[in-house]
């Protein structure tokens, strides 16, 4: 078999190039000015969390199971929909209404079996809790079709300044067919109504055989997604494949790319594309290389971090750690590891005190106290 060594050469110089990025940040230790407290033990895959006005915490498990704490007691939520826990999918995020006080609507995604077809999608509902079991629930979307395959569900969920609702999911495995596609779930960002419909301006609402809930496309798995406290923009990060995790702010009608340019490559070490942009695709904000495999997302607020007050809070899955980034406009100047060695970051978000929360794989809810 004839071997040509100059095409290889070129391969190893292009798959090189992909991995270096002219925004290189080292990531770094900041002063060890707090301590890291474990707050709820015995959790096995922790995704959503968010707090009720009493202070009390709802926790969704991927494997299907709501938990309300309150009182130092855990309390298993009856009555959840069927969930499809396979892979990556099972229950997912979860959410409060932003007028939760009046309306009691809490929201959440998860993996769906609803559908003709064997496997599952994801699905978001909204519901109402009543005791400890749920009531009032409705289905406001549920992606289709539905398919075994084991990865790339999403699911994060935000509101925005105008009472419109945003929750991702993931191209389901199907790089090739759904992500650049707008007549086919997967590899979107959604935005409704809060009551379910579809407002009339989203980008692709009057587009023949388009799924008009669709705001962006062209995404391949986010998993993180909250609201700029500032701007009320929507960010997001979603996971590349081998390198190329990004941060992008979420924009009507905007195409993320996905797979046709990238800044990751294969698993197996392959060029997945020459190309790391395009005209008119959004380019990142921010990416990683290598891969830190993100998992939750928030700002932080208030005024018990004097020091990482409006910097963005990221976790990783991959390196055990949560990445507090620095922000000057939409520019990240410096990375900085919080909690590091705690384990799989599944979510980190800011709770009504005002501390950071920390969800871990295989191990519960962890708060960071500063000094």
């Amino acid at each position: 078999m004839k071997i040509t060594y100059g095409i290889i050469l070129m391969s190893l110089i292009s798959l090189s190039c992909k991995q270096i990025s002219d925004q290189d940040i080292a990531v770094v230790q900041p002063d060890k000015n707090y301590e890291v407290e474990q707050v709820i033990e015995g959790l096995t895959i922790p995704w959503g969390m968010v707090w009720l006005p009493d202070g009390s915490m709802l926790i969704t498990e991927k494997s299907g199971a709501l938990y309300h704490f309150k009182n130092d007691e855990k309390i298993e939520i009856q009555n959840l929909p069927e969930v499809y826990d396979h892979g990556q999918g099972g229950l997912l995020d979860i959410a409060l209404h932003p007028n939760y006080a009046t309306n009691k609507w809490i929201y959440m995604t998860y993996a769906s079996k609803k559908g003709d077809e064997e496997g599952g999608n994801t699905a978001l509902i909204r519901c109402k809790l009543n005791g400890n079991a749920l009531t009032d629930i409705e289905m406001l979307y549920k992606a289709d079709p539905n398919t075994t395959a084991s990865g790339h569900f999403g699911s994060r969920i935000a509101f925005d300044n105008h009472g419109f609702v945003y929750f991702s999911i993931g191209d389901r495995f199907e790089r090739d067919e759904n992500p650049q596609d707008i007549t086919r779930d997967g590899g979107k960002i959604y935005r409704l109504h809060d009551d379910g419909s579809i407002p009339e301006d989203n980008p692709f609402y009057n587009e023949p055989y388009a799924k008009k809930a669709i705001y962006t496309y062209g995404n391949r798995n986010p998993q993180g997604m909250v609201k700029h406290p500032e701007t009320g923009e929507i960010w997001m990060h979603e996971h590349g494949p081998k390198g190329g995790d990004e941060i992008n702010i979420v924009k009507k009608g905007a195409n993320y790319g996905w797979p046709v340019v990238s800044y990751g490559i294969n698993y197996d070490g392959t060029v997945l594309t020459e190309e790391t942009s395009r005209p008119d695709m959004e380019p990142p904000l921010y990416y990683w290389v290598p891969s830190i495999a993100p998992c939750g997302m928030d700002f932080v607020t208030g005024d018990r971090y004097p020091n990482w007050k409006n910097k963005l809070l990221v976790g990783s899955l991959k390196f055990g750690y949560v990445e507090l980034l620095t922000l000057k406009g939409e520019k990240v100047t410096k990375r900085q590891k919080l909690a590091d060695g705690i384990g799989r970051v599944r979510n980190v978000k800011m709770g009504p005190d005002h501390l950071i929360y920390i969800a871990v794989e295989g191990r519960g809810i962890f708060r960071i106290i500063p000094e």
